[in-house]
């Protein structure tokens, strides 16, 4: 008699971002048959008007409105701003790697950081962190991080951890940074300027916060990653490292270094240069200090000379005033410097170029269906209806708990606008009219807003920086969520804290 043969057990596997980001489309273009589309009059920058809400005819979205979200979330709309310009920058990113990859700087040189760093790993995780989380807090880093993660994946590995402790460094530590913004032009600026008060007000606690959040991040992060490199088996991707080591290339990258040629030393330095023209050029000095105008003069030199006028062109934007369009820019122009530095030939560059962006094309989409949410939300015209609710909720409560409902409120609303300029346009003139009823701070109002869109996009499969970072990163959704499960509730909590205080200082 012949043995039964044992029976498969099929265990769930998570889905694609793709399946989860339109099945989160479908959901939502579902609300809209349900909820009640309604508006706010607006000033004339856009701002919503406290006390306007009113009904208006229902404009439910159907099948065709599911598929074109996606489309609306690439391009935009007058309702929804695209992502085309952080799908472009993320494609050129992955030229640039390309480039410096075929000149074998870059794996060369993180060999060389490896075996420099061993025996000293949770040193390099603090410092990085700490440059993270200031960024973050500074300028809202985000979507820029999304080259950092191939570089430091194989580092990561190479000294004994796994690709999750990569992953929290750079995106949890943004996170934080942004959780507790100090002069964030998107969060902090955008959120002041709306309910018109300096974005220096509340600065001394919000660095407080920031202190706490960032050091709670840096001993999760430690905490984990000492607990894999005792024991491999301890990692939640340990099922996927062999995978990884071969998809990240670390045991290349991690072998006996070699000695740098000279033209691979000159690659790197243009490497590391790029990225601190970028932080540089993303950093609002005039909105931390009024009289740190030198790249604006220095710029206004430049293309007010006849010569450097019209050979580099007048409408060079200075350091300081850089976004999406100046670094893609950047890159794309020191991927071309690289090529002549390196001696590559020119078919061998727009092939290096070309694949690196292949590499990242699908992070380039994730990014644009995820930006779709919103899309389906504003066509639906029920993000009104739901600010709404809010408002009539909050009404009339005590300063701490006002605050902390208010936190949890900004929270659910992140979920559904993960762009922290795009809640403060949508919510920031009502609550912080709701905050001068309540006689709460205008100042706590900007940090129970900018706190629960740094902490809700570290978790949201809405938002971009998220979705992305775990596509590029070879992580899952479902291991990302069980990861940060504690450290997120822990900084809800601490949040909580934070603003009850403040809101009766």
């Amino acid at each position: 008699m012949n043995n039964p043969e044992p029976i498969k057990k099929h265990r769930f596997k998570m889905p694609s971002a793709f399946t989860i980001l339109f099945g989160i489309i479908i959901f939502i273009a579902v609300m809209t048959w349900v909820i009640p589309a309604g508006t706010y009059n607006t000033t004339a920058d856009g701002t919503l008007i406290s006390g306007t809400y009113h009904t208006v005819a229902s404009h439910t979205q159907g099948l065709w409105d599911v598929l074109m979200a996606p489309i609306i979330g690439m391009i935009g709309n007058k309702a929804t701003t695209g992502a085309i310009e952080i799908s472009i920058f993320i494609l050129v990113i992955g030229g640039f790697l390309g480039v410096v990859n075929k000149t074998g700087a870059l794996d060369d040189g993180i060999r060389a950081i490896v075996h420099r760093y061993t025996g000293h790993e949770k040193r390099l995780i603090i410092i990085l962190m700490i440059l993270f989380s200031a960024g973050g807090s500074t300028y809202g880093m985000g979507e820029e991080t999304m080259a950092f993660f191939p570089l430091l994946i194989p580092i990561m590995m190479g000294v004994g951890y796994d690709s999750l402790v990569a992953v929290g460094i750079i995106l949890l530590s943004t996170r934080v940074g942004d959780l507790a913004s100090t002069v964030n032009p998107f969060a902090t600026g955008v959120a002041s300027g709306i309910i018109k008060i300096s974005p220096g007000v509340g600065l001394f606690s919000r660095v407080i916060l920031l202190v706490i959040v960032t050091a709670m991040a840096i001993w999760f992060v430690i905490h984990y990653a000492e607990k894999v490199k005792k024991d491999p088996t301890k990692s939640l991707v340990y099922n996927q490292r062999q995978e990884d080591m071969k998809r990240f290339s670390v045991e290349d990258r991690t072998s006996a270094a070699q000695p740098l040629s000279k033209s691979q030393k000159h690659v790197l330095w243009l490497f590391c240069l790029t990225f601190v023209i970028m932080i540089v050029g993303l950093i609002p000095w005039t909105s931390i200090n009024k009289s740190w105008t030198f790249f604006n003069t220095f710029n206004g030199w430049i293309t007010s000379n006849a010569f450097l006028g019209t050979v580099l062109g007048k409408d060079i934007v200075p350091l300081g005033n850089w976004y999406f369009n100046e670094i893609t820019l950047l890159f794309l122009l020191m991927s071309i410097v690289i090529m002549f530095v390196s001696h590559m030939k020119e078919a061998d560059f727009i092939s290096a170029f070309m694949n690196g962006m292949a590499e990242l094309l699908n992070v380039a989409i994730i990014v644009a269906v995820a930006r779709g949410i919103q899309a389906i939300m504003n066509s639906g015209m029920i993000t009104g209806t739901i600010l709404h609710w809010g408002e009539s909720g909050l009404s009339g409560l005590p300063k701490p708990v006002f605050a902390i409902l208010a936190f949890a409120f900004f929270c659910v609303l992140s979920l559904l606008i993960p762009s922290s300029s795009g809640l403060a346009a949508a919510t920031m003139g009502i609550m912080g009219s709701l905050a001068a009823f309540s006689h709460v701070d205008g100042s706590v109002m900007v940090s129970a807003f900018q706190a629960a869109s740094g902490l809700i996009t570290a978790i949201t499969p809405t938002s971009a920086i998220l979705m992305g970072a775990l596509a590029l990163s070879h992580v899952s959704l479902a291991v990302w969520w069980k990861w940060t499960s504690k450290l997120i509730i822990s900084l809800f909590a601490v949040t909580c804290g934070f603003l009850a205080i403040v809101a009766v200082m």
